[in-house]
């Protein structure tokens, strides 16, 4: 087993090309020093350092040496920072719609993650009716959810655009009798919205197609099923936006916003902190 005390010794000869300054980089003393790297010449049985003067070089041996000693002082830093961490931060328990989920948001909640080993992060998607009445139950320590716009309350808000779309490749009339909605269950703010709207303009409506899911949503309307609303994150490219002109008016205006338990952790605060920084970022995309 090589010795980390005369590794990071002998890599500080190295990088100072010195006895004098290395020990000074690792508090001991020059004879030290000195002593510890004749000891791991000892154990690896071959001569690590040229010595030409005052000037100290690595030998053919010492450079191939000097690469694994800078990985395995790495490595052994690293493990102590690790352990020097709390082992257990205890939970998160995070709500998010599920246009969020299925955007890159994940990517943030897996690096949020693998950087706290000691915390469990426990993600769901669903519909934001249901996730501010479990946030409200405190079975939610942070949610991301859509509501009305200018209602008060939350860590941060922001706007939301939602369009009417339907099939770019397979378009259902504008004018049809009774429109053929599709969207997720009964509740969802997104669904409401529709059949309001619908009957505001004195049409007649029928759900063509529900899901629970968003993937599902955006395949009905892709395959030429109906009608639906999205938000801007959602829509693809084989979607088309419905226009005023087509007899489909702008949805009233809606809103995300972040909000935390009363007695939310630091851990809880510390993701609400990204949550706020990535919907900034996307705002700031949208605008």
């Amino acid at each position: 087993m090589l010795d980390l005390e005369l590794l990071r010794s002998f890599v500080s000869v190295v990088d100072a090309r010195g006895f004098t300054r290395a020990g000074e980089r690792v508090h001991r003393t020059q004879s030290t020093v000195s002593q510890q790297i004749k000891r791991l010449e000892e154990d690896i049985g071959q001569p690590l350092l040229n010595r030409t003067g005052k000037d100290v070089t690595p030998t053919e041996a010492g450079e191939r040496l000097l690469s694994y000693a800078r990985r395995l002082l790495s490595l052994a830093e690293e493990a102590r920072d690790v352990l020097a961490r709390p082992t257990n931060e205890g939970a998160v328990r995070l709500g998010i719609p599920e246009d969020f989920a299925a955007y890159r948001l994940t990517e943030l909640l897996a690096n949020f993650s693998r950087s706290r080993p000691g915390l469990r992060l426990d993600v769901r998607a669903d519909q934001s009716t249901y996730l501010r009445r479990d946030l409200e139950r405190g079975e939610l320590d942070l949610a991301l959810f859509k509501r009305a716009a200018g209602e008060k309350g939350g860590i941060a808000v922001w706007p939301e655009r939602i369009h009417w779309v339907t099939s770019k490749a397979h378009p259902i009339d504008p004018a049809i009798r009774s429109v053929p909605l599709i969207g997720f269950p009964a509740g969802c703010l997104y669904r409401t919205r529709a059949i309001h709207a619908i009957e505001a303009a004195g049409r007649s409506w029928h759900m063509a197609y529900t899901s629970s899911g968003l993937a599902g949503i955006q395949a009905a309307v892709a395959a030429g099923l109906g009608l639906s609303i999205l938000s801007d994150m959602a829509i693809q490219a084989d979607h088309r936006i419905l226009t005023a002109k087509e007899g489909f008016a702008p949805i009233d205006q809606t809103e995300v916003t972040l909000m935390a338990a009363p007695d939310a952790s630091p851990a809880t605060l510390r993701l609400a902190d990204h949550l706020a920084e990535f919907c900034d970022t996307v705002q700031a995309k949208a605008a």
